[in-house]
């Protein structure tokens, strides 16, 4: 079937073909321009980048006054430490020490299991409780180290100190007033002697006397237990332990059996206190109520906890061997100097390129 053809109107469409044609083309063209630039931009900018992530900047300025070098600024994080637990921190209180011994209740501030510097939660077991004033213990027994001479100090008082589990006790000596961990059946108005000399024949003890291990017979028990000379009493602090003096060994060392049965050969002029520690009765009191126990400063802890009864048998292992404990001698400070002359470079990787 065949219609008319208008000659205006086909001359009109034909035009209106071509043109379309040639605009579609011109715009592939300069499309292919446009991303080819692009391309090539890009590619610069990358090589770029890897370039300035390599480059080191070190401000010359007069205020900084030796040349320091910055980290890159793209890539930077903030880089925050955790805590971690079991490395002699403890996360429930912190007690501000002044610069010089004093018997006076010192401030603490409670941490409730965070970490003090992040304020992260670390230990969740850890929350509230009674605030209690922290007594500053006198670590160190000091005394006379001529054969004969001892110093003689006066029991004040005893009484209970609620960030420790033992009893501590106020001794005087002339116008010296010093905390001291308390003995069973230590009572106010007792002497305690103290001497630094070992003997040639043991001496006969009594209870919260201080003398070196060399100069106590076997089978003495003992408290707040030096474990290099000087540094004053590390072990046996809890309350009702106590160490038990087991023989003699060379090199002038003593072993000491402590209250988990294992053996330790100390020097021979380490400093420890004769007794058991106050306070017995502490691992064999119950608690006896969830409220008491938010009183001591223990958030409920959730899960269920089964005692081990022992009923499918316990394994039987031989105690670990007596363990040498070696004085450390002060030793002066080496200088360490760095001989590398190259700045540091920082990598994505924080990697160190010498």
């Amino acid at each position: 079937m065949l219609f008319p053809v208008n000659p205006a109107v086909t001359s009109h469409w034909c035009h209106f073909q071509m043109s379309n044609a040639i605009n579609i083309k011109v715009y592939l063209y300069l499309f292919s321009i446009n991303f080819s630039i692009s391309i090539f931009f890009r590619k610069e900018m990358s090589t770029l980048a890897r370039i300035f992530q390599k480059l080191s900047l070190v401000d010359l300025s007069a205020s900084a006054g030796t040349p320091k070098v910055l980290g890159s600024v793209r890539y930077k994080a903030r880089h925050v430490e955790k805590p971690q637990i079991g490395h002699g921190i403890a996360f429930r209180r912190i007690v501000h020490f002044p610069e010089n011994y004093t018997v006076q209740p010192l401030n603490v501030t409670n941490l409730g299991g965070r970490d003090p510097k992040t304020g992260r939660m670390v230990v969740k077991g850890i929350g509230g409780g009674i605030k209690h004033k922290y007594h500053w213990i006198h670590w160190k027994r000091e005394g006379p180290k001529e054969e004969g001479k001892v110093q003689l100090e006066r029991v004040i008082k005893v009484m209970k100190d609620g960030c420790r589990t033992a009893h501590i006790a106020l001794v005087a000596h002339g116008n010296t007033l010093k905390y001291i961990l308390a003995t069973v059946n230590m009572k106010p108005g007792d002497l305690i002697r103290t001497s630094c000399f070992i003997p040639r024949i043991p001496v006969r003890p009594n209870e919260g006397d201080a003398y070196p291990l060399g100069a106590l017979p076997i089978g003495t028990q003992v408290h707040c237990v030096e474990k290099y000379p000087g540094v004053g009493g590390m072990l046996i602090h809890a309350a009702g332990a106590y160490a038990t003096i087991v023989r003699k060994a060379p090199n002038d060392h003593v072993v000491v059996a402590m209250p988990s049965k294992r053996e330790f050969s100390l020097p021979a002029v380490c400093m420890c206190t004769v007794g058991r520690l106050s306070n017995v009765e502490h691992s064999s009191t119950p608690i006896g109520s969830a409220q008491r126990n938010r009183e001591l400063g223990n958030r409920p802890r959730s899960g269920l906890w089964k005692r081990k009864t022992g009923i499918h048998g316990r394994k039987l292992r031989r105690p670990p061997p007596c363990k040498t404990i070696v004085s450390q001698l002060k030793q002066d400070d080496d200088t360490i100097v760095l001989t590398c002359h190259r700045p540091f470079v920082k990598t994505m990787r924080n990697q160190f390129h010498y």
